[in-house]
């Protein structure tokens, strides 16, 4: 343990700094060190953990009651390519004037949306209804 004059003393003779590492504890403790090395090495494991982060964004695919089955099997294939490059996916079912009184038929079409994707995918959220949509949020199967 030094006397505080006595470590700046020392630090300057070093030409490096002193620096605070632990302020809360009793006493106190520094390090003498260069700063300004410090903080560029700090900078640069952010930027390296940054370069490794993965960026995951939720895709919509838009379909309706009435949806043609090679039109269903071409946005599937859609949500396939979606969840294989690592993103999430947003089924939206969308009714328009008197579809909404048919949810059976809107539910059968996201049930088999879901079940041609139960392969690489898992349902995050269930298929649910809001105002005129009926909407599933799906993402790709964890890797092991």
């Amino acid at each position: 343990m030094l006397a505080l004059s006595e470590a700046l003393a020392l630090a300057e003779q070093q030409q490096l700094d002193l620096v605070e590492v632990s302020p809360t504890a009793v006493p106190p403790v520094c390090r003498i060190m260069d700063y300004g090395k410090f903080k560029y090495q700090q900078s640069k494991k952010l930027q390296e953990a940054k370069k490794k982060q993965v960026h995951v964004l939720l895709k919509e695919v838009k379909l309706r009651p009435k949806t043609d089955s090679h039109d269903l099997e071409f946005k599937i294939n859609n949500v396939k390519r979606f969840l294989e490059e690592g993103n999430k996916a947003k089924i939206t079912l969308v009714f328009r004037g008197r579809e909404i009184t048919h949810m059976d038929v809107g539910r059968a079409v996201i049930e088999k949306v879901a079940k041609e994707l139960q392969d690489i995918c898992v349902i995050e959220n269930q298929p649910r209804v809001e105002g005129r949509n009926m909407y599933m949020i799906v993402a790709p199967k964890p890797k092991k």
